[in-house]
């Protein structure tokens, strides 16, 4: 029998868990000299923030507004950043320009849009930026798909470079040249996509690679700009190319069905492409030379290491993470193996975490319902007084060795923390990764999280009725999904986060791009799908509820939106289901202030426990 739960007891370990700054993204400056990333859980926003790329200075902060930095991407004279900032978790991006040498910010697009903005890039000129919006050129007003337009910062006229016909995510990307704008289209099928070309100076717009309607390739400039570097979905796997831009050619490098290939990307100042290749849910990286086609691991020691550039004098910048230590980013040194040479983005005065208070990832197997294997990472508890699956969001994810606070926290309170890879997932590859649309949302994917719970239970690390679920966006609608469907010695208590109730209003409510994504899984609109959305959406079947519940929602969520949760209150109430609520008036998709997730964390572990101790 464990001993009685004091949640206070873990207070400080948490508070050092949340002291520990987290970097969201990163960028090397075109010239490699400076490196610039976006920092949490220093302040109630996130920041941005910069420091030369050998290290020879101390981090400084550029950006501390009081509105939350959420991308950036650098000017092509390396003298200025773009960032992408919102307010309250709405997603509602508006792009500043910030100086390096001391001048003040510049707003470039408007404070508190109407609209949602998808990138956003200077051109050399330093007077022009493209990006797409989802707005009307003429009357200023919301619509369905996002448009690429080429903004004239001085005068503020906009000119329409693409007009996709349907809603898509895009991320245009200016070629080297400031000639030409690679973007993505949508139109011909929700599960497909395919690149296009527009010119910058408005001239044309053009289809220049599909591989299928419902297909999808990715592309990303090469440094000289005169090719595309490709990575297409095949029938069973993904494979990379290069497309040339003066004849339309395309080479194809790696072609292997063997291999679970996801990404590529050819970084200035090298002469190979950066593979990304995932086994088990484990990035493998590797350089490729594309003239030999000769193909090099890149792993300069434990850990998982994956390079976003090469600095002027030839030292690679690479990530660094695995649970037992906080990613971080490392200055490699010039020549194989690529040793770790120095720590960039370190904080002065916050202090780190020893990797023996943390718990390890243990690769952990089980089979689902039909024979097919699920992997999923393990953390053990010492003390252990229940058992938590926390779920990850996608579905198209996958969870890796990692760092995690919430994980860490859990097991520290005495809790096992699975996080189950069910299929839909990537790292397994194409074939798993698709299995999930066969049945669509709430179908076999959640039979592998069961299955999970179950081998924890056959295996002696859980036990029955001391199990919950947890996740935030489809993690949330795992832990709707469980909590609906499952009997309570499986699942007894369920801590949902943003996740949706109700897949129609999810449907009709969210953002625009991100609708074709509920189609392409559903096989389907709610029109041409009618049965199927309902038979999906936890909100049918709250009265089958046995177990305990804490509903979590961001005020702001633009992407599984709050009336997903008083839709679902209406029916519980209705059915005289008993329910926690906690809400947050500042947050959107996801709870990432940090004086908020340590309201959080301590809510659902606290909520953990009582329901197990309840069972």
């Amino acid at each position: 029998m464990s001993k009685p739960f004091d949640l206070a007891a873990f207070d400080p370990f948490l508070d050092r868990l949340l002291d520990l700054p987290t970097i969201y993204t990163a960028g090397l400056s075109p010239d490699g000299t400076q490196l610039a990333w976006i920092w949490s859980k220093l302040g109630p926003t996130t920041q941005l923030w910069w420091q030369p790329a050998d290290g020879s200075l101390a981090p400084r902060c550029l950006v501390d507004d009081g509105r939350d930095c959420d991308d950036l991407i650098w000017a092509r004279d390396s003298r200025s950043v773009i960032v992408g900032q919102s307010s309250g978790g709405d997603e509602r991006t508006s792009l500043l320009q910030v100086f390096l040498d001391g001048r003040p910010a510049r707003r470039l697009t408007p404070e508190e849009p109407d609209y949602y903005i998808h990138g956003g890039q200077l051109l050399a000129d330093n007077r022009h930026l493209v990006y797409a919006a989802n707005v009307d050129p003429e009357t200023c007003e919301e619509i369905e798909p996002a448009l690429v337009y080429r903004h004239d910062i001085e005068t503020g006229t906009k000119r329409v470079l693409a007009r996709p016909e349907k809603a898509a995510f895009m991320w245009p990307a200016v070629s080297p040249d400031d000639k030409h704008v690679l973007y993505e289209r949508k139109d011909r099928d929700p599960s497909g996509c395919q690149l296009w070309l527009a010119s910058v100076d408005g001239s044309g717009d053009r289809e220049i690679v599909n591989v299928g309607d419902k297909a999808k390739v990715d592309g990303a400039w090469t440094p000289d700009g005169k090719r595309i570097v490709l990575a297409a979905e095949g029938t069973t796997h993904r494979r990379i190319g290069l497309y040339h831009l003066e004849d339309g050619r395309i080479d194809w490098l790696l072609d292997d069905p063997t291999r679970n290939i996801e990404d590529a990307v050819w970084l200035r100042r090298t002469d190979h492409l950066i593979i990304e290749e995932v086994r088990d849910a484990r990035a493998i990286i590797s350089l490729l030379d594309p003239a030999s086609r000769v193909e090099q691991p890149f792993r300069p020691g434990a850990g998982t290491f994956d390079p976003i550039g090469m600095t002027a004098d030839g030292h690679w910048i690479a990530w660094h993470y695995a649970a037992q230590f906080p990613t971080r980013l490392v200055r490699l040194e010039k020549t194989a193996p690529y040793a770790v040479a120095g720590v960039l983005a370190e904080h002065p005065t916050r202090p780190g975490i020893a990797a023996s208070d943390l718990a390890a990832a243990e690769d952990y197997r089980w089979k689902s319902v039909d024979g097919l294997d699920i992997q999923g990472w393990l953390y053990r508890a010492r003390q252990p007084r229940g058992t938590i699956l926390l779920v990850h969001g996608g579905p198209t994810h996958h969870d890796e060795d990692e760092f995690d606070v919430e994980i860490q926290y859990y097991v520290a309170c005495g809790f096992h923390v699975l996080t189950p890879n069910y299929r839909g997932s990537t790292g397994f590859g194409l074939a798993y990764e698709e299995a999930i649309k066969q049945q669509g949302w709430g179908g076999l994917e959640q039979a592998d999280i069961r299955a999970g719970a179950e081998e924890l239970i056959r295996d002696g690390i859980a036990t029955r009725g001391r199990i919950g679920i947890t996740g935030t966006s489809y993690g949330g609608y795992s832990s709707w999904w469980a909590i609906t469907h499952f009997p309570t010695d499986i699942i007894a208590a369920a801590a949902p986060i943003c996740g949706m109730t109700d897949l129609v209003v999810d449907y009709e409510t969210t953002r625009p791009d991100l609708r074709p994504y509920s189609e392409e899984m559903m096989g389907g609109s709610p029109q041409q799908a009618p049965a199927r959305y309902r038979e999906r959406s936890p909100i049918h079947f709250v009265g089958n509820i046995k177990g305990k519940l804490l509903i979590i929602q961001g005020d702001n969520d633009p992407n599984v939106t709050p009336q997903n949760v008083t839709d679902v209150i209406s029916r519980l109430k209705a059915a005289g289901i008993d329910y926690e609520l906690l809400t947050f008036d500042d947050e959107g998709h996801g709870i990432g202030r940090p004086a908020n997730q340590r309201i959080l964390y301590r809510r659902i572990a606290d909520f953990f426990a009582r329901a197990f101790a309840a069972s």
